[in-house]
């Protein structure tokens, strides 16, 4: 039953799941602040402060810079080739760098390199596909084997990068991207990896769940559950916030507040991406400009914005408001480089939000494919 916009289930423990370690580690932006080349690889680079892989087309130079920081394992091919990739909700492909790419991203000493040819039972397509994460991909035939933890998972269909501009992914800790949307939004690579589960009744349910550590200092940076949700985790009951369009993860927002004022989404509700991979949170270019400056971040030459770690008392609460239930964002959050950027992502109901790690590592999240639905708790560790 219902209560207070709540749904109370009964959390069965599920036959058929596998739990995937998560590895969390400092984003590609904060490897080059750390080592104080951010300034030049800005001045030498055209960002993406203003938009990412959700446009139509990219500009070869194009570079993100907002990826996730959470990482996981898998293997490809047989015998196994093991790479660490980005388990994202944002996109649908499963793609990993090329014993054939050509760029400076792809040397054997910064990445694991898939090697078509010490793998049996495979051969290259003859089609070339661009992803929209400015990813060039040689596509494959679907009769490879996947290993995921202790699963195998036969016939999966995946793309080899030949081709990674910008220096952006020489920098990057994983090697490729495994993607968990909807197969509407693959390109041209086959049936993507959740979907080849469900068919091959590798999970006993259709859903998957993250958790997303705020504190790694012990190695553990969360995990991934595929086929079932881990109770220890999260304090109940599950808000389900119905998916308004299967594709991306995409819910609806209620409201935007600051200090408990609605300041966005005000006249109407708005439309959001659930993307565990962007790190930050996303908003129309408008609305984001007006959030910076309510939480008192200033711009810098390179685009960022700061946040003076020492008024940490005296910063607004920022909270989102999803199928009728508050989610807090203190300022420990979202300081000392604001966790909130611009990004003009047009829909048929206008410019959309993303909610990514900012907001994800906050709560427990599940995404149930059997009834298009986005589940958030409140994490024990909160």
């Amino acid at each position: 039953r219902y209560i207070s916009g709540f749904l109370l289930v009964c959390l069965i423990p599920w036959l058929l799941n596998l739990r995937v370690p998560l590895s969390k580690m400092l984003s590609l932006r904060s490897q080059l602040r750390a080592t104080n080349q951010l300034d030049n690889f800005m001045m030498n680079h055209q960002v993406d402060i203003f938009s990412r892989r959700y446009s139509q087309c990219y500009p070869p130079t194009l570079v993100s810079l907002r990826l996730g920081k959470y990482f996981g394992q898998i293997s490809l091919g047989t015998p196994e080739q093991n790479f660490t990739v980005v388990f994202d909700t944002g996109s649908a492909d499963l793609w990993v760098p090329s014993f054939y790419c050509v760029s400076q991203a792809c040397g054997k000493q910064i990445h694991s390199l898939f090697a078509p040819t010490s793998s049996s039972n495979i051969f290259h397509s003859s089609h070339v596909h661009k992803l929209t994460k400015v990813i060039y991909i040689l596509k494959l035939n679907p009769n490879q084997s996947m290993f995921v933890g202790t699963m195998t998972l036969a016939n999966q269909n995946f793309g080899e990068s030949v081709y990674e501009p910008g220096s952006s992914f020489v920098m990057a800790k994983f090697d490729g991207v495994l993607g968990l949307s909807y197969p509407t939004l693959s390109k041209d690579l086959g049936l993507p990896v959740f979907d080849n589960m469900m068919n091959q009744n590798k999970v006993d349910q259709p859903v998957f769940s993250f958790y997303l550590s705020t504190n790694a200092s012990n190695g553990f940076g969360g995990e991934l559950l595929l086929g079932g949700v881990d109770e220890e985790l999260f304090v109940p009951p599950i808000n389900w916030v119905p998916v308004t369009l299967k594709g991306y993860w995409q819910i609806k927002i209620d409201e935007v507040k600051l200090q408990g004022t609605t300041t966005f989404c005000r006249s109407h509700s708005c439309q959001a991406i659930v993307d565990t991979g962007t790190s930050l949170i996303s908003g129309p270019t408008f609305e984001i400009q007006i959030l910076q400056q309510l939480i008192g971040a200033s711009p810098t030459s390179i685009g960022e914005y700061v946040v003076n770690c020492t008024r940490i008392s005296s910063l607004p609460v920022v909270s989102l408001v999803l199928n009728g239930v508050e989610y807090f964002l203190t300022a420990e959050t979202y300081i000392c480089i604001s966790g909130f950027q611009a990004t003009d992502v047009s829909s048929s109901v206008g410019h959309m939000w993303i909610l990514g790690d900012v907001f994800l590592s906050q709560v427990y999240s599940i995404y149930d494919r059997g009834q298009d639905r986005v589940g958030f708790l409140i994490t024990v560790a909160n």
